[in-house]
């Protein structure tokens, strides 16, 4: 609960305004004075140089705790983007190495930060950077009929039994036998995604904001996860993470921003 409700402040803090270097102003409006430790050995970023879809990027991070202690939360922050911390996954309980993938809008070039948090309540940073057109993804219109993403806002797919991606550096690539123990788990999400800064081509009026604002995943009847969102991501997002390889049912629950509530279920047989 006390992740979660760090999650929900991160996002809170909504748009930020600040002059480049603008990482400094965020990092010191989400955690204070908190230290930010060099993440290169534990996180693992895997975003691509050039976004080919600005509207649908794939920012991914395979995350692997330091010897002793575990991982119980991780932030993609978008340092550019309207609403910066764009996605947080947060883990019911902390878990030694952990994957997530999540299908986010990346309104222009910009820094992106991983932050992870280990269960001694110690933070870990990785950073990279975006190049896109520059076009503005968070105000391009819809990719969809609206009339036809309402028709199936709530729909759920699930899919498991992937494999994991492999790590991008050493320290992490050699913990092969915890990436054994887990294969991916896959989360499709219709979902128009409005980020409330999307004109109307016919009414010029802008569409109000109305986005994903929680995916809660539960393993065998137990919480294992639970993702916060915000204006970044994607039309019809996608989540993927890593769960244990055991894992024989997966339920979702998604809440969006107006209220609305869909969830779905799924027996892994393929495990």
């Amino acid at each position: 609960m006390k992740r979660f409700c760090l999650a929900v402040a991160l996002l809170a803090a909504g748009p930020v305004m600040a002059e480049d270097p603008v990482w400094p102003g965020i990092a010191a409006q989400l955690y204070g004075d908190r230290p930010l430790r060099d993440g290169a050995s534990v996180i693992a970023i895997d975003a691509p140089y050039r976004s080919a879809n600005d509207a649908r990027t794939q920012i991914a991070a395979q995350v692997v705790a330091p010897d002793g202690l575990q991982i119980g939360q991780i932030a993609l922050v978008l340092d550019n983007n309207p609403m910066p911390v764009s996605a947080v996954l947060a883990l019911a309980e902390p878990q030694a190495r952990v994957f997530v993938d999540v299908t986010l809008r990346v309104n222009g070039p910009t820094p992106l930060h991983v932050v992870a948090e280990t269960s001694d309540g110690q933070l870990w940073v990785a950073e990279s950077f975006v190049k896109t057109s520059g076009l503005g993804a968070c105000s391009a219109p819809p990719g969809t009929d609206p009339e036809l993403a309402l028709a199936t806002l709530g729909q759920i797919e699930i899919s498991a039994g992937g494999p994991l991606p492999g790590d991008a550096t050493a320290r992490l690539s050699a913990l092969t036998s915890g990436a054994a123990a887990q294969k991916r788990l896959d989360v499709a999400l219709s979902h128009p995604s409005h980020s409330g800064m999307q004109m109307d081509q016919v009414t010029l009026l802008f569409t109000p904001m109305r986005y994903v604002e929680q995916v809660q995943i539960d393993l065998d009847g137990a919480p294992y996860a639970t993702v916060t969102g915000s204006i970044s991501l994607s039309e019809n997002p996608a989540v993927s993470l890593s769960v244990p390889r055991a894992t024989r049912q997966v339920a979702v629950t998604m809440q969006d921003t107006d209220g609305t509530v869909s969830r779905a279920q799924k027996d892994l047989t393929e495990f």
